[in-house]
């Protein structure tokens, strides 16, 4: 996709930072461009903050899952750092996150895996994909699952500008606002498993703090074929461990109730991205 928009001015009033919820909306945009995906970085921190931000953030929308409960603004959503690499170590729960983008008929069979597992997860919704399939969104918040940024059309970040970074960061977060009346807590860029200070830049003027990584990634975008995407998440996969997945693939979808069956041997629950990084024990 390209992205010939020029930048847009970044969103403003209560909803700016306010939370992921259980909103029905429109998942899914591009998925990720396998050959493209960058893991020269270094690993980024995990600590769960450093720069407290503005002090006074508004009251989120909370998510009501049945089987989670409500899921209040963590506080590492309101402080700047490095990327969210995994949650605490501590907790026998992972957060399955989802590339939001491709056919919405594999999107709407994920969503009936995941409520007959009782799996709750986290889409990172490209904007373009949003705007294309705008009832997406109501059906996945409607599951419980919550919604994230992932750019407005899937660029590579790392090749930006800084204009046309935060063009992709804000438009991205103005998707995600009209399809389900907030821009959500969490950002992850496109094109790259680590954000760099432009890409963090952006990402703050859309109204993110924080950048989104993962420590579990099968590369079912690469569609190595289901065995694998199975055997590598089940493999990789610990206490605290954010998952990279992607909606588009028919691979993930037949992979995906063995993954469920494998994190339940485990003891590992499927919580989103705001449970597992919840504040206290």
């Amino acid at each position: 996709m390209t992205d010939d928009q020029q930048p847009s001015q970044p969103p403003t009033g209560p909803d700016r930072r306010t939370a992921l919820v259980s909103f029905a909306a429109v998942l899914g945009a591009a998925a990720c461009t396998p050959a493209q995906q960058d893991r020269s970085s270094a690993p980024t921190s995990v600590s769960p903050s450093t720069k407290a931000a503005s002090p006074a953030s508004p009251s989120p929308t909370a998510t009501t899952s049945a089987a989670n409960g409500p899921a209040p603004q963590p506080a590492i959503a309101r402080t700047s750092g490095p990327d969210i690499v995994h949650g605490p170590r501590t907790r026998q729960e992972v957060a399955l996150t989802f590339h939001g983008a491709g056919d919405p008929g594999i999107a709407r069979q994920l969503l009936q895996v995941f409520r007959a597992h009782q799996a709750r997860v986290t889409v990172f919704a490209v904007g373009q994909w949003l705007q294309a399939e705008p009832h997406m969104a109501a059906e996945v918040l409607a599951g419980g699952h919550e919604l994230g940024n992932h750019t407005w059309s899937h660029q590579q970040m790392k090749q930006l500008t800084a204009g046309q970074a935060r063009t992709e960061a804000v438009r991205g977060a103005e998707a995600l606002r009209a399809a389900t009346g907030t821009a959500g807590w969490w950002f992850r860029p496109s094109g790259t498993l680590h954000s760099t200070a432009t890409i963090r830049a952006a990402a703050e003027a859309a109204g993110y703090h924080r950048c989104v990584s993962y420590d579990v990634d099968p590369e079912d975008f690469r569609d190595p074929g289901a065995d694998l995407v199975r055997s590598r998440t089940l493999a990789a996969v610990q206490p605290g461990s954010i998952v990279s997945l992607h909606f588009g693939h028919q691979g993930t979808l037949t992979a995906l109730p063995a993954i469920l069956d494998g994190l339940k041997a485990k003891g590992l629950e499927p919580v989103t991205l705001s449970r597992l990084l919840r504040d206290g024990a």
